[in-house]
């Protein structure tokens, strides 16, 4: 059952709501990857949720685990990614090509593991695929992705990248809020704990 339908049986349900319930979906993420959605219960809340995410007005934190320590411990990333429906991927180019998008993320490296290493990323845009282009760009594929330049994809298809952290303000009470989840019971997030 997709998400979705489980979070419209959990709304209505909680707030004893007969008839269809409203779900506006806000932030999304890529299949393989896990961490923190959002959903709008009204409409109201999901035009002024999509405007604060497309005004840049949240925080949005990534972790990431890569084969190949990047050669900074900490930098920015700007790539101009194009991409490519039919393959559902996106390239990440250096200059500007027709019809890429200008993709901004800061990382920094939080711990070396033996094969791996851990980043947080700090994402400034919010473009298709864009933490997995960029990195793989830079020779340090997130560990499973596959699509991206790993060499093995994980047993459950997952891939090792985290929606750690969001910070946003409440749509109606104007209160700043903020969401954390821990990773996935894994030995190599655990391994970062």
């Amino acid at each position: 059952m997709p998400l979705s339908e489980v979070v419209k049986e959990y709304i209505a349900e909680k707030y004893n709501k007969p008839g269809a319930v409203f779900l506006g979906v806000v932030h999304r993420l890529d299949r393989p990857t896990s961490g923190i959605v959002v959903f709008a219960r009204t409409s109201k809340a999901l035009a002024r949720l999509n405007k604060m995410f497309s005004a840049r007005e949240t925080e949005k934190i990534y972790w990431a685990i890569v084969k190949n320590t990047p050669s900074q411990l900490e930098a920015t990333l700007v790539h101009y990614l194009k991409r490519n429906p039919k393959q559902n991927k996106s390239y990440a180019h250096n200059k500007e090509v027709p019809d890429s998008k200008k993709a901004i993320l800061h990382y920094k490296v939080l711990k070396q593991l033996k094969n791996y290493c851990l980043l947080e990323i700090v994402l400034e845009t919010g473009r298709h695929h864009q933490i997995r282009s960029q990195l793989s760009a830079i020779g340090s594929p997130i560990k499973g992705d596959l699509k991206y330049g790993f060499d093995r994809s994980n047993a459950d298809g997952s891939i090792h990248l985290h929606a750690k952290k969001l910070t946003l303000v409440h749509p109606v009470l104007k209160e700043e809020m903020v969401f954390e989840t821990s990773t996935l019971d894994d030995p190599i997030w655990n391994a970062c704990s």
